[in-house]
């Protein structure tokens, strides 16, 4: 593989470091005084859910979310917080990448009328997979120096 500037493993360590980046945005902009004690987020995605097309997304989130939002709130927020720190430092990279694919994909689901969500989700998506069937934790890692997942 030939590139410009950096190897590829290097680009591939970019691509994750700005993914992570991206996590870490998402959860920066966050207003969690909100989410945890007004149930803003939640709220939010309650009526989503509730206007969905299909019937699945509905049902799910009244059966796994409403029953508790409290709950659900922090696991969002901060699993937002962790797969940014993960992917930046490289730390359980390849279970950051599936934990954040699944994440994207749940909010590609539950937004499939925002265009704009649907854009910014498939696009961290894809980055998840190329990133984790390319090992982007190669280089520049935690990972890498521990000597996990190679």
């Amino acid at each position: 593989m030939q590139t410009i500037w950096l190897g590829g493993a290097e680009w591939l360590a970019v691509l994750r470091i700005g993914l992570g980046l991206w996590w870490l945005e998402s959860w920066r902009h966050k207003d969690r005084k909100g989410w945890f004690e007004r149930g803003t987020g939640i709220a939010w995605a309650a009526d989503v859910a509730g206007k969905h097309r299909w019937g699945v997304v509905r049902t799910g989130f009244r059966r796994v979310v409403e029953p508790r939002p409290k709950l659900i709130a922090y696991v969002v927020v901060y699993a937002e917080l962790a797969l940014g720190l993960g992917l930046v430092a490289g730390f359980l990279t390849p279970i950051a990448l599936v934990a954040g694919l699944l994440l994207n994909l749940l909010y590609l689901v539950l937004m499939i009328h925002d265009w704009a969500e649907q854009g910014q989700n498939a696009m961290m998506a894809l980055i998840s997979l190329v990133a984790l069937f390319a090992m982007g934790w190669q280089t520049w890692s935690l990972d890498a120096a521990l000597g996990l997942f190679l």
